[in-house]
């Protein structure tokens, strides 16, 4: 213990607080997944917590002064939070920044302002919030933190946590049948905990996370199996408007913000693509993720018996990650920070422990090799199936079977993947020199293989060209995706042109909405 309680926290206790939170839920990460029952039994939450103060720690925030500080890292938080907890937590924080407008330092008044207005901050983001979870314990602390000193007020902060936690069961039916504290709660004290240790310097033993009780696997009911989350840029009216559109689609409906108009969306729903789909009207969506609970295992469940396995897609847009998500692939969107730490995320909140990692487009494969190291670094083993097209990803997912063991499902989707030749129409965004030539800007490049083999003028023309090339050799099924600039009718004449060729070979056409690419086509 050091000789003085600190008088107010300072840019670089706010940093060393977080630190010491993340060591604290890393160490008891697989005790508090373990507790997680509620909503679903996705053994998750610790999980979910780490990634989240993972990535507040991560974002590297220098800030002097506490306001800076927790402003930088509480928006870290949100934008990379993870599942219904993680998100919460993320507002928690969000309260104590935006609670300290101009302060230098953290002290007990700005300490309790910080906390109702984050309590008041997750109750709000929350669709139908639910007594009993981590929403009551972050009310228990805020209305409970007082004192003179900054000391005071975090410590009974604290105790009235560590007090609303051990109630929880009496509050929700499936945490007393299972024997637990709520997962997401349980994280929350262990993070107050930390502010304690960091406020007065006592590095005592930490809170004990209850173990599990009942060894009977808690009930999943299985009404939404998917687990969808995005981030969102949209106006506060339009958040609101999708937070009501998604509670008429799933559960667990959360809608986060950072405060300057970005926000973290998370649902449970059956039908993946009208969850994404209902934030088109909001505005531009980036890190998609699809999660299928059936996927995830927890260490009591019978089926822990034996190894677990999950397959991680990584696409761009709403459009691949509703194709890829409604087969049951869990997927990470390609775009933005972090995207190996996504992956990584993906994969370990599934428990998985032998993992097949879909690239889908070169770009991708830095990101997918990071994330493979650092899982075969925690002993996860990791599969990459070569896929360089969203086709040739859509073609492993169609063979994948999980009923197979798994090294006869990777070689099944490799070999899918490898037979499926990909095309892809861009347009150039500034003069190069190709294999067919020079390009100049606005150019239409059509490309086989990741290689151009032809540059045109029109879009549907090259379209063309490309089938034809394709199909010389003869086809059963031609997948086309269509991206987001892709003109009018363009399906109807790729569709015709194939028809042109032979009427034995099949066309699927997807509206995929790629960012970069108005067609995308495969051939199988």
């Amino acid at each position: 213990m050091r000789d003085r309680p600190l008088v107010g926290l300072d840019g670089d206790a706010v940093r060393a607080w977080l630190q010491d939170a993340l060591a604290a839920l890393d160490a008891a990460r697989e005790e508090i997944d373990a507790l997680n029952v509620f909503p679903v039994p996705d053994s998750d939450t610790g999980t979910n917590l780490c990634l989240t103060v993972r990535a507040a720690v991560e974002a590297g925030s220098r800030s002097p002064d506490a306001r800076g500080a927790l402003a930088e890292l509480a928006r870290a938080a949100v934008l990379g939070a993870r599942g219904n907890s993680g998100v919460i937590l993320a507002q928690l924080l969000r309260g104590l920044a935006e609670a300290a407008p101009a302060a230098v330092v953290v002290g007990p008044g700005e300490l309790r302002a910080g906390l109702a207005h984050g309590a008041d901050l997750a109750y709000d983001a929350v669709a139908a919030p639910v007594e009993g979870t981590v929403l009551t314990v972050a009310r228990a602390a805020a209305e409970a933190c007082a004192g003179d000193s900054l000391a005071e007020a975090s410590g009974s902060a604290l105790v009235a946590a560590q007090a609303a936690l051990e109630r929880t069961p009496q509050q929700l039916v499936a945490l007393r049948r299972a024997g637990v504290v709520d997962a997401g709660g349980q994280g929350l004290v262990l993070v107050l905990d930390s502010l304690a240790r960091t406020v007065t310097g006592d590095h005592r033993a930490r809170p004990t996370v209850r173990a599990r009780v009942s060894c009977e696997p808690a009930a999943r009911d299985g009404t939404f199996p998917y687990e969808v989350q995005y981030l969102l840029e949209a106006p506060e009216p339009a958040a609101v408007a999708l937070r009501g559109a998604l509670a008429a689609l799933g559960d667990s409906v959360i809608v986060a913000g950072t405060g300057d108009g970005t926000w973290n969306v998370h649902v449970h729903v059956e039908d993946v693509g009208a969850a994404i789909e209902a934030a088109v009207a909001a505005g531009p969506t980036r890190n998609i993720s699809v999660v299928r609970f059936a996927d995830q295992t927890r260490p009591d469940d019978p089926a822990a018996a034996a190894p677990a396995s999950t397959v991680v897609a990584v696409v761009e847009g709403a459009g691949l990650a509703r194709l890829f998500g409604r087969e049951g692939i869990v997927v990470v969107d390609a775009a933005g920070r972090d995207a190996a730490g996504r992956i990584v995320g993906a994969a370990t909140g599934n428990n998985a422990r032998q993992v097949v990692l879909l690239p889908n487009d070169p770009r991708a494969s830095a990101a997918t090799d990071a994330a493979a190291a650092q899982l075969r670094a925690a002993g996860v083993r990791v599969v990459i199936v070569p896929s360089r097209s969203p086709v040739q990803g859509l073609a492993a997912v169609a063979v994948h079977d999980r009923s197979r063991p798994f090294d006869d499902d990777v070689v099944a989707m490799a070999e899918a993947a490898g037979a499926t030749r990909y095309a892809q129409v861009r347009v150039a965004d500034g003069a190069a020199l190709t294999s067919v030539g020079m390009c100049r800007r606005a150019d239409v490049l059509g490309l086989i293989d990741g290689d151009v083999v032809q540059i045109g003028a029109d879009v549907g023309a090259v379209a063309c060209d490309l089938v034809d090339r394709l199909l010389g050799v003869g086809a059963e099924l031609v997948t086309v995706l269509l991206g987001e600039t892709a003109p009018s009718g363009l399906d109807v004449v790729i569709t015709d042109r194939v028809r042109a060729h032979t009427a034995l070979t099949e066309v699927s056409v997807f509206r995929a909405g790629m960012p970069d690419s108005p067609v995308i086509l495969g051939v199988e």
